[in-house]
């Protein structure tokens, strides 16, 4: 045997003992093959990855059987994303943690632009701008930035340095939604599920992950996420760490300051007990407190090696305290970091985050932290592109998120790969996964549904 051949062999035995251990969350023996095919279906080498088109290539020769087999397993079958998820978690993460430790949990959401209006989740709506172009294809919600139509799904994905996975995945469903029982009925939506916030599906995630003991890593998010005050306070009550986005106009007490105490107590009625401000005792916005900052306060701090060189930035961290109503608290939100970034080529600061990591840290280390939300941008990068996470044709509830899993899982067995053959260095750009499947070719009379037939009559 070559050694192409023996390496072939290798990974096909990698991939089953990866499958075998994915589909003891299958619930039932019926659903282990369907399972297995529609994994191994979203690592082919084609364009779309809905059911037609993996059917015709796991089955050239029974196509309609295949077709029916995976569009149950993914669309009616009643297996849990939970348990399955779970699963990849406890096979991917110890390859994953066997050099670097986990170091975050990263929020955000997705969109997927969909027509129409029946489809589960989907309306006008506003999904967070990505940093940067992620498709070569159509752009998602996301990407654009500005309001369409589309659905969009929270995650919260584990990452080290090297590597990243999304843990939990649930679709985030609109009030018009959430509130229309016809709608709810059609799309399969399960009656447990009600209207909640991006920020309060992320914080119901976390709390799962947390039940699970799985390891702790500092929380990331963006902007939208960590704007949200009862976000923020929610991670404080699980006792973890965070460093995440926030907008220039946050309040702030600049260091050294904190709200009034209360007022003197009167001859009559209780003692005041609530902070106050006055005229001239109050907190700045986040822009305001980094416009009075002097060129010395700014530190030049290179975090990583990308795809153009060494990434550098000036930064700036100040201890602050957040001004959020603390009108109506009996003493100050506690001291944490306001971290700054400020290129030398802007006329003023493009981000900020709010981290209650340890006073002691260096900044060095806290901006490589802030800066490691770019691995969930990665992880969504190649789930679109390379294994299909926005082809679902479907419009329920349970095919949307059967389908996301499996996605994810296909993803897996590639961060495994990774795990076993590293790059050579972080430099190297995003390639399609090297997994190879022996697939037998699609049979030359074969049509899929919808295509134009060359011997049709005008």
């Amino acid at each position: 045997m070559s050694r192409p051949q023996l390496e072939l062999s290798r990974q096909a035995e990698r991939l089953q003992v990866f499958l075998d251990g994915l589909t003891q969350a299958a619930g039932h023996a019926d659903r282990v093959v369907p399972i297995e095919n529609y994994t191994k279906g979203l690592m082919l080498p084609i364009e779309r990855k809905s059911v037609e088109p993996m059917a015709a290539r796991l089955a050239p020769g029974n196509v309609r059987q295949m077709h029916q087999s995976l569009h149950h397993i993914v669309a009616d079958a009643a297996w849990s994303d939970d348990a399955l998820l779970k699963q990849v978690r406890r096979q991917v993460l110890p390859a994953m943690t066997r050099k670097h430790a986990l170091a975050a949990w990263i929020v955000d959401d997705t969109g997927f632009p969909k027509k129409g209006t029946h489809s589960v989740g989907v309306v006008r709506q506003y999904s967070t701008p990505r940093t940067k172009d992620l498709s070569a294809g159509t752009p998602d919600c996301g990407q654009l930035g500005k309001q369409d139509n589309c659905r969009v799904a929270v995650s919260v994905s584990l990452a080290t340095e090297e590597a990243s996975i999304p843990a939990t995945y649930q679709l985030y469903l609109p009030e018009i939604w959430a509130n229309d029982p016809e709608r709810r009925k059609q799309a399969g939506v399960p009656k447990e599920i009600r209207f909640q916030t991006k920020p309060d599906i992320a914080l119901t995630q976390i709390r799962s992950l947390v039940s699970e003991d799985v390891p702790r890593g500092v929380v990331l998010a963006d902007a939208a996420y960590g704007n949200d005050n009862g976000f923020r306070e929610g991670l404080v009550s699980l006792e973890l760490s965070y460093a995440v986005g926030i907008q220039s106009s946050t309040t702030l007490w600049p260091p050294g300051m904190v709200p009034l105490p209360p007022q003197p107590k009167g001859k009559m009625g209780r003692p005041p007990r609530l902070l106050r401000r006055d005229e001239k005792h109050q907190p700045l916005t986040a822009k305001e407190l980094a416009l009075c900052l002097s060129a010395a306060d700014l530190r030049k701090v290179s975090w990583r090696e990308g795809t153009r060189g060494m990434m550098r930035s000036r930064f700036a961290a100040v201890r602050v305290r957040v001004a959020h109503r603390d009108y109506w608290r009996n003493e100050p939100h506690p001291e944490q970091w306001l971290l700054i970034e400020w290129p030398a080529t802007e006329k003023e600061p493009t981000k900020y985050w709010l981290s209650n990591l340890p006073a002691a840290i260096a900044l060095r280390k806290l901006v490589a932290l802030a800066k490691l939300r770019w691995r969930i941008e990665r992880d969504y990068e190649e789930l679109k592109q390379e294994l299909g996470l926005g082809h679902f044709e479907g419009r329920n509830w349970r095919g949307f998120h059967h389908h996301a899993t499996l996605s994810i899982a296909a993803y897996g067995f590639l961060v495994l790969e990774r795990c076993l053959f590293p790059p050579s260095g972080n430099s190297r750009p995003l390639q399609a996964p090297n997994i190879k499947i022996h697939i037998p070719r699609v049979q030359s009379d074969y049509t899929p549904r919808g295509a134009a037939r060359t011997n049709r009559t005008a």
